[in-house]
């Protein structure tokens, strides 16, 4: 008997399914040059805008806050007239935002620019992973969300490196023009693809085209609530965020939590309510954990260790190759044993990393070292987020599912660095940092690892453990189960 021959995997990959995933990753390079903008020239927009810590760190919220709703109105999109479209779409929006930044001339003009890029950023996340998911071969899927994550630190170091040319020769707002000249080469790129497999073979040939939104308004009464509720939420998420809502924040933050709340529960329906709940909470937890870090480091390292715009970069580089690296491992971790699997096993090994990070303050390349591991362990895990969210829902409502799932969640990140900064009233930046970062990552840990949302989707969705990327494979099975059956 002859053995098998053995096939690269990446042979396995068409020339086109590379294609789709330059496409899509051209994109995330994008979104992570635009959005780390705001970190590396916080501190410049506070001085001219008289604002303090907590004021310039809202800015960073900002594009969190409007994440939820263009999550799901492009992921809408996107699952009813193709994935192609809401990319492009998106892309336009969140730059045209970061093209506004630079015009912005108070604390109010820079929120609501940062509010567009929200909007676009949301649909991009969602469009693009669920294009490059459908697009490549079902046993690799961990490694396409992997590689297709690294955009974004690619776009953060690339952002880093021109900070130390740009800010100190001609100013901040200059890093945000020059962020939208590489949207044509996107553009350009995306023109001629062709559409997501999974999507083509299922949807674009149905005769019915799905709405992920009509839930939400199936008669005249629960249209004009849910109106009602998103208005609700986008308001009270902008007094939230923002100093005009000062004294109300815990009971605005519970309207818009409810809000959102009512929205997961109608968008999952009666058997799938749990499971949006419980993958909006987690998604939140890992932001949570997560933003600190990539929102207020450059602040730390400017302010509390006194590093110049150079140095500042140098450090960048490390932490965004690290979470860059760290993309990669994750998809082939995640391809070899299982997403849920790889996701608690590295995030309990960058646990060691967490504190060192924050006790080394005069050496520069031992910090860049500790960053490097640290963030390619507990952010590079990332990578393979898509998947694990995507995974759990199928084709015809994935755009607008994990859209909205990944986008609400991710007003975590809007907390993050506003969490942090209060912390650092009372505390060294660099300690309230390393709290928030150890105790969060060890809840994540707990959620993943218990396998909470799957748990509590069985509950009222019993068939609901398929993995709908990978059919053959339950969604908690590893790698070797698979290999075995």
């Amino acid at each position: 008997m002859t053995g098998a021959t053995t096939v690269p995997w990446y042979r396995e990959v068409s020339r086109g399914q590379w294609k789709s995933m330059f496409a899509a990753w051209i994109g995330y390079l994008l979104d992570g040059f635009d959005f780390v903008l705001i970190t590396l020239v916080l501190t410049e927009i506070a001085d001219e805008f008289d604002l303090s810590t907590a004021s310039a760190a809202s800015l960073v919220s900002g594009a969190f806050i409007t994440r939820w709703l263009g999550g799901a109105v492009l992921g809408a999109l996107g699952d009813r007239y193709g994935r192609k479209a809401a990319m492009i779409v998106s892309i336009l929006l969140y730059s045209l935002g970061t093209f506004a930044c630079g015009f912005a001339w108070n604390y109010i003009s820079m929120f609501t620019a940062r509010l567009v890029i929200g909007m676009g950023m949301a649909g991009e996340y969602g469009a693009s992973a669920t294009y490059v998911l459908e697009s490549w071969p079902a046993r690799l899927r961990n490694r396409a969300s992997g590689f297709l994550i690294s955009g974004y630190s690619g776009g953060t170091i690339l952002a880093s490196e021109l900070y130390k040319w740009v800010v100190p020769h001609w100013g901040w707002r200059w890093m945000f023009w020059i962020g939208v000249l590489p949207v044509l080469v996107a553009l350009w790129v995306r023109r001629a693809l062709p559409e997501a497999g999974d999507w083509h073979e299922e949807v674009a040939t149905a005769k019915a085209r799905p709405n992920p939104f009509r839930p939400l308004f199936a008669g005249r009464s629960r249209a004009s609530v849910n109106t009602a509720l998103a208005v609700a939420a986008s308001v009270a998420l902008f007094l939230v965020f923002t100093p005009l809502g000062a004294g109300w924040r815990r009971p605005l933050s519970l309207l818009a939590a409810g809000c959102l709340v009512a929205f997961a529960a109608q968008l999952g329906g009666r058997r799938r309510w749990p499971l949006y709940v419980a993958l909006t909470c987690t998604v939140f937890c890992a932001f949570l954990y997560s933003w600190p870090i990539q929102a207020l480091l450059p602040t730390y390292l400017k302010e509390q260790l006194g590093y110049t715009p150079s140095e500042v970069t140098d450090v960048m580089f490390y932490a965004g190759f690290g979470t860059m690296a760290g993309c990669w491992l994750a998809g082939f971790a995640g391809d070899r044993l299982g997403t849920r699997r790889a996701y608690v096993y590295t995030l309990l090994a960058s646990l060691a990393f967490v504190f060192p990070v924050f006790a080394v303050q005069d050496t520069l390349v031992g910090l860049g070292v500790l960053l490097f591991f640290l963030l390619a362990l507990s952010q590079g895990i990332s990578g393979i987020l898509p998947k694990y969210i995507a995974g759990h829902f199928p084709t015809r409502t994935r755009a607008a599912s994990l859209g909205f799932v990944y986008n609400t969640g991710a007003l975590g990140g809007a907390v993050a660095p506003v969490l942090g900064a209060h912390l650092a009233e009372g505390m060294s930046l660099g300690r309230a940092l390393a709290v928030l970062t150890f105790g969060l990552t060890l809840v994540v840990i707990v959620l993943v690892g218990s396998d909470l949302p799957r748990r509590l989707g069985r509950l009222t969705d019993p068939a609901g453990d398929e993995d709908h990327l990978v059919p053959e494979r339950p969604l908690s099975m590893t790698g070797p189960d698979m290999e075995k059956t």
